[in-house]
C-alpha cells in the first residue's frame, strides 16, 4: 500500500503485479523455510519525466521512500517481517535476479532466465561466498551496479563523510527529491552495498558510469611519476570531492548500457585480462581461469 501510494506520489502510473514463476527442485528445507514472495512491479514512465534519466530517477526516489522507513514501521506496528522487504531492482534498464542459491541453481529457480524470449544486451553475475555474514535470502547479492570480490576497509568512514555532506549537497537534476533519498547509506549492510548506494547517487546526480567509480575507487595516482598528467589532475581535483573508497577489492559493475570493471588502488585483490583475436574480454583473478589459446 505504501509503495503504491509514493508511486503515484511522485507521478507516476502503476501497470500491475507479476508472480516470478519459480521451480524449487533441489533447494534444501532452510532455503524454502526463509523463502520470501518474490513479485514485479509494472510502473509506467508519468509527464513529469522528460526521458529515461528523469524516469529513473524518480524510480530511486519512489524505492527509497518505500524501503527507508520500514524498521521505524515494524517496530511501530509489531510487524518484525516487513523489514525483509527488499527490493533488488526497480529500474527500466536492469533487472536483478538473486536468492539464497547455489551458483548453478540461479538459471534452475527462475524460469524467465530459460525463456528463449527473455534476452539482454550484456548480464553481470555474481556469487557470494558468506564468509563474515550469515547467509539470508535479502543478503544474497544486494547490489544494483556492482558485484566484488574483496572488501572495503574504510566503510564506516566514507558513510560517515556521505551523512556529513548531507546538509551541503544539492543537485539541479533532483531538486527536492534529494531530501527524499536520506539515508543514502542505510544501516546494517554489508560493504559493498554502501559502495553500490554511493555510486547510485553519483550517477542521479548526473556523472557517467565510469567518471562515477573513478571518483570512488581512484588509482594510487598522488606519487605515480608515469601518470599522464591530465590524468593525475582529474584524480587531484575529485580527491577535494569524494574520499576513496579502499581495501582490496575487484568491482565490476554495470548500468545497463555499459559494463567495465576496476581494481583497487594498491592492487591487492589482483585481476588479469585476456582479450582474444574474436573480441572477447576475459578477466579473471588470476590468468588461467579459461582455457583460451596461448
Amino acid at each position: 500500500g505504501q509503495f503504491e501510494k509514493f508511486i503515484a506520489k511522485e507521478g507516476q502510473r502503476l501497470i500491475g503485479w507479476r508472480d516470478v514463476p519459480t521451480t524449487e527442485d533441489g533447494l534444501g528445507k532452510a532455503v524454502l523455510a526463509s523463502m520470501p514472495m518474490i513479485r514485479q512491479c509494472f510502473i509506467a514512465r508519468g509527464d513529469n519525466c522528460v526521458d529515461q534519466d528523469a524516469f529513473e530517477r524518480k524510480l530511486i526516489v519512489i524505492r527509497k521512500q518505500t524501503q527507508n522507513p520500514l524498521a521505524a514501521l515494524a517496530e511501530k506496528q509489531g510487524l518484525p517481517e516487513i523489514t525483509h522487504l527488499y527490493m533488488p531492482s526497480f529500474s527500466s534498464r536492469t533487472v536483478v535476479y538473486k536468492g539464497l542459491l547455489l551458483a548453478n541453481q540461479v538459471g534452475s529457480f527462475y524460469d524467465d532466465l530459460r525463456d528463449p524470449d527473455c534476452t539482454s544486451a550484456l548480464g553481470l553475475v555474481h556469487q557470494r561466498f558468506s564468509t563474515n555474514t550469515f547467509p539470508s535470502w535479502k543478503l544474497a547479492h544486494p547490489y544494483r551496479f556492482i558485484a566484488h570480490n574483496g572488501e572495503i576497509n574504510t566503510v564506516r568512514g566514507n558513510v560517515n563523510w556521505m551523512n556529513a555532506r548531507r546538509r551541503t549537497m544539492e543537485s539541479p537534476l533532483l531538486g527536492a527529491d534529494l531530501d527524499k533519498l536520506w539515508p543514502i547509506i542505510p544501516h546494517g549492510q554489508s560493504d559493498t552495498a554502501c559502495l553500490d548506494n554511493a555510486l547510485e547517487l553519483l550517477l542521479m546526480g548526473g556523472y557517467s558510469l565510469a567518471h562515477a567509480m573513478m571518483m570512488l575507487i581512484p588509482e594510487a595516482w598522488a606519487g605515480n611519476p608515469l601518470m599522464d598528467p591530465a590524468r593525475r589532475a582529474f584524480y587531484e581535483y575529485h580527491a577535494a570531492l569524494m574520499e576513496p573508497w579502499d581495501g582490496p577489492a575487484a568491482v565490476a559493475f554495470t548500468d545497463g548500457r555499459q559494463i567495465g570493471a576496476t581494481l583497487d588502488r594498491n592492487g591487492l585483490r589482483p585481476a588479469r585480462f585476456t582479450i582474444t583475436k574474436g573480441d572477447i574480454v576475459c578477466m579473471a583473478s588470476e590468468s588461467g581461469v579459461l582455457p583460451f589459446a596461448e
